[in-house]
């Protein structure tokens, strides 16, 4: 590739958001981060992969409520203080390496509000990936045993976390389009097609030869 990019995905659960990053990156030859994102983090914090795990599994079991909301503005909290391993600064510690990635190479990165954290990086595409219920329940059937009830059950959860965790680090809402350059509705494009409308708009906002 002419230009080092990065592509972020936000994305539905059952959407296939994370397939077309997959598929994307394969198809370019560049690198995909999900959850690589957390051991990058844990070797540069120091602070163990089990606590980034158990934090996000005890935020996605109890909620954001409880919590002030702490929007990121770049900083790091030091060793020693007693907010070392806070939410916050477990945040803080994956942030700082979605930037050190977007320094480097070209990559996909999904999740973690990677669009807002790279906001100020010109070289940065934001994408949404979102599909309707019934593509949501289809999708995510695949990978649970669950009956039609649990399974709504089960997307509404991973939604409001997804959610919850956007908005507590961001100020910003989840669903606000104006929050990524590019929206994409798998149900109707299908994921071959989203990866080309993916290549398609850098193709527009970087130059027709930015892939080769």
């Amino acid at each position: 590739m002419k230009k080092n990019i990065v592509i972020t995905i936000e994305r539905q659960y059952g959407s296939g958001g994370r397939t077309v990053g997959k598929m994307l990156a394969e198809e370019l030859g560049i690198h995909y981060y999900d959850k690589e994102l957390v051991r990058l983090a844990s070797d540069d914090s120091g602070i163990s992969e089990e606590l980034f795990t158990e934090c996000d599994e005890r935020l996605r079991n109890q909620g954001f409520n409880m919590l002030r909301k702490e929007i990121y503005h770049g900083q790091l909290i030091p060793p020693g203080s007693p907010d070392f391993v806070s939410p916050e600064n477990l945040f803080n510690y994956q942030a700082k390496a979605i930037k050190d990635l977007a320094k480097g190479d070209s990559c996909i990165i999904i999740g973690r509000a990677a669009d807002y954290v790279l906001q100020d990086f010109d070289n940065v595409v934001s994408v949404f990936v979102h599909a309707p219920h019934w593509f949501l329940m289809q999708e995510a059937a695949k990978k649970n045993s669950l009956s039609d009830k649990e399974l709504e059950k089960f997307i509404a959860r991973e939604d409001k976390f997804r959610s919850s965790y956007y908005e507590h680090y961001t100020g910003r809402k989840w669903f606000d389009a104006n929050n990524y350059e590019l929206c994409l509705d798998c149900s109707k494009l299908g994921f071959d097609k989203c990866v080309e409308a993916i290549k398609a708009y850098c193709r527009v906002r970087f130059g027709e030869d930015v892939f080769d």
